[in-house]
């Protein structure tokens, strides 16, 4: 009997306006994931959508999850083996919301909809209010996005629902400025929440360099994308600025 659970985390190229491209994408790191017999699969901070903070642009890659497009994404995630979590700007009730989905063999398992936005830049997204829990193989795990992990009480609310594993889609695309700055303060975060509640903790990040032009001036996405234990031990982290994958087995 396997004692563990093996989680799988993707450093991706940014993808802008071509859910296509993004889904390529996940099904070609999917198929990596199978090959080492991954259980679950983690993406970036709405990697399906692109994450552009721009109303008009939200308004035309996001998805009502009942919507007949987003039915036939579901659909083409029907074969894959691994459990996958993934960004995605969601449009429910005429509202928007930075969100992150649960997929097991096509079927959307939840959602969790960001808490803390960004102000003024995510002003257009309504904040989620509810932190569910899922279960991989007997592993519960919860979900934060990316702006969530400088707030204690997003990382709390998991674990004081018993769950074992936090999972952090990330897209830390930024002024080069900023990326320098925040370089390696990413990990001293983690490491504040992981040290207060003992859970895993594994993000999902973007990396590359945006050109300047059509959204603004240049940016860059160094990562991290990693794998943190209990002890707030970093365990497996992709190169920053690099695309890959890394895999941690949680018991």
């Amino acid at each position: 009997m396997n004692n563990t659970v093996r989680v799988g985390a993707c450093q991706t190229p940014e993808i802008i306006g071509n859910p296509s491209a993004a889904l390529a994408c996940m099904l070609r790191f999917a198929k990596e994931a199978e090959d080492k017999n991954v259980d679950l699969l983690l993406f970036p901070e709405c990697f399906l959508s692109g994450y552009i903070l721009d109303k008009t642009y939200i308004a035309n890659y996001s998805y009502d999850f009942e919507c007949r497009q987003f039915v036939a994404i579901l659909k083409q995630l029907k074969h894959v083996k691994p459990v996958l979590v993934f960004g995605v700007s969601e449009k429910k009730a005429e509202k928007f919301f930075n969100s992150a989905v649960v997929v097991n063999a096509g079927e959307l398992i939840g959602v969790y909809r960001k808490t803390h936005l960004l102000e003024p830049n995510e002003s257009f997204f309504t904040p989620g209010n509810e932190y569910p829990i899922f279960s991989v193989n007997g592993v519960k795990y919860g979900i934060n996005i990316c702006y969530d992990a400088q707030f204690a009480d997003s990382a709390k609310a998991l674990a004081e629902q018993d769950a074992r594993l936090l999972l952090l889609p990330a897209q830390n695309m930024l002024r080069r400025e900023n990326a320098e700055k925040w370089k390696h303060k990413h990990n001293e975060i983690r490491s504040r929440r992981v040290k207060e509640t003992g859970l895993w903790f594994i993000s999902s990040d973007v990396t590359g360099i945006r050109p300047p032009g059509q959204f603004g001036e240049e940016r860059i996405a160094y990562g991290p994308t990693l794998a943190m234990n209990p002890k707030a031990e970093i365990v497996a982290q992709v190169p920053l600025m690099t695309v890959g994958m890394i895999t941690a087995d949680i018991p």
